[in-house]
Parts: C-alpha cells; structure tokens; sequence
C-alpha cells in the first residue's frame, strides 16, 4: 500500500502563516491599546469635566479648562522651565555623550570599566541620586561650597536660588543619563566600516574632517533617536524635580516647577482631575508635535 504525501498549496501555507503573525502581534498590540490610548482617550474626556473627587457632582464645562489653562500665569511658569530643561539637558548630553564616547573607542587598555563607570549612573536609582546632590549642593554643608570656599571664592546657593536651582537640576539629569548616551552613541560608532576611515586617511583627510565627512553624517540615526527621546524625557522630567528640593518641589518660588509636577500637583494636591487631565492632553499635543518635527527635518539619508 502506499501513502500520498500531501503538500499544502503555497497559498494556503502563506495565509496560515500570516494569520499566526497577527495572532501573535494582536496580544502586544490589546495591550498596547489598553495601556496607552486607552487611559489617553479617558483623559481626553475627563479634560471636559470639573472633575472633582471632593465633589458629589462632575459637570461638563467643555473647553472651560483649557480657556483656563491659557490664562494659569503658573502653567505658563511649567511651560517655560520645562523648554528651558530641555534647551539645556538634550544638546548637553548628546555634546557630552558623544565626545566621551568618540574618546572610548579609541581606548583598548580598561574599556569596559571605563563604559561601567559611566554607565553606572544611568542605573542608579533616580530617588536616591537626587538626594545625594542635594547634599552636595547644600548652601550650609554641601562638600562644593567647601570646595569653593577652599579656593578663595564664595559660596553658592545652588538649589535656594531662582537663578541656579534649574541648572543644577539640569545637571543632575545630564549627568544621569549620560552613560545611556555614551553607550549609545559607542554603538552607533562601531557600527561605521572602518575602510570608510582608511579611505579618508589615504585621501589626506585630517581628523575633523574624517569626523565631519564620515562620523556625523553616519551617525545620523543614532543621534536622531538621541534627540527625540531625550526631548521626550526632558518634556516628562518629574522625579529628580520633586527629591531635588523635597520641601519646596518646583521650586523656590516656582523656578523648577516643570509641567509634568504642575500635573501631579493639581491632580493629586487640589483633586481637580479634569484641569489636570487638560494640561496632560495640551502636553501630550506638544510631545507629539515636536516628535513629528524632529522626525522630518532632522532625519538625513546618506548612502554608505
């Protein structure tokens, strides 16, 4: 007796298979659904009510919160010093990341110590870092008044002071999320075909020019992902803000109140749910708006 072997038809075979592809993408995509646009349209929605918990009633008042909204002298304060975060920290930190990075791959002898040590901060918890810098930048004991006082010059009020409380803060997230860049960029570097620079060599090209010609424009994607991300970040900054200066968060007098703890601040300190929800959503529209732009104009293609 024997046996026919049956073999299913291509078509049959290719329709099994992308069924089973989108069977398995439809779990992360629910998920995806329910945990981000899901509590965003719920958001959205909670904008348009005087959403009180205090309250027994939560009536509609439309676009009463975002008039409002535009009107909040203190918004506009969060709006401000968040853009100056990130004018500050994002350009910092690809400037430092990069350069530290391009200095490492030139290293052979402790690399990978040398990459753990800069990586450590990056893993650090965020809590915990925040309190060890505002010891050190306390105006009565912190050890860099110490220093500069040691060195003849006076002391500073760092995180007292309206003109250098957003700064230092700054630099606490730098000097944070440093290691991320460096590691990233490392990645981004290693992945240029060294004949690229043998090539360069051989023409006579000079070190910047090697790096104008060949590390920066190659380094395109890396720094894209770079920038957008770390806007992101900086447009969200929460944490090192409140434990920065846990007695008077976002300030003093309001000077690194950001729009994310101006959030936390109307939702969970005067309950009002729905002008919190409407500052979420105006920032959530400004997150996406900016994205969108960077994505267009800073994405270059080269051909390798």
């Amino acid at each position: 007796m024997t046996h026919t072997r049956v073999t299913p038809a291509p078509g049959s075979l290719k329709r099994h298979q992308t069924r089973t592809a989108y069977t398995f993408l439809a779990l992360p995509l629910v998920f995806f659904l329910i945990v981000r646009f899901l509590p965003t349209f719920l958001a959205l929605r909670m904008s348009l009510f005087d959403w009180n918990i205090l309250k027994e009633q939560q009536p509609f008042v439309g676009l009463d919160n975002y008039r409002e909204l535009f009107q909040d002298a203190k918004f506009g304060q969060a709006l401000k010093n968040t853009a100056l975060y990130t004018l500050i920290g994002v350009p910092a930190q690809i400037a430092l990341g990069l350069g530290i990075a391009l200095l490492l791959s030139r290293i052979t002898a402790l690399r990978g110590l040398y990459r753990a040590i800069y990586f450590a901060p990056y893993v650090t918890p965020i809590v915990a870092a925040a309190w060890v810098w505002q010891w050190l930048f306390s105006p009565q004991f912190g050890p860099i008044n110490t220093i500069l006082d040691a060195l003849g010059l006076p002391p500073q009020p760092f995180l007292t002071s309206t003109g250098q409380a957003l700064p230092t803060t700054a630099a606490l997230v730098v000097w944070q999320n440093l290691g991320f860049q460096v590691v990233l960029f490392l990645a981004g570097l290693a992945a240029i075909p060294r004949t690229y620079y043998e090539a360069a060599e051989i023409d006579g090209a000079s070190g910047w020019q090697a790096f104008k010609g060949i590390t920066w424009p190659l380094l395109n994607p890396t720094i894209v992902f770079s920038v957008v991300t770390g806007t992101i970040a900086y447009l969200q900054l929460f944490t090192q803000v409140v434990n920065l200066n846990f007695t008077d968060q976002g300030g003093p007098l309001g000077s690194t109140l950001t729009v994310a703890l101006y959030i936390y601040q109307m939702a969970f300190g005067r309950f009002s749910m729905g002008y919190a929800s409407a500052i979420t959503v105006v920032l959530f529209g400004i997150i996406l708006l900016i994205t969108v732009f960077q994505l267009k104009f800073l994405t270059r293609r080269y051909d390798a």
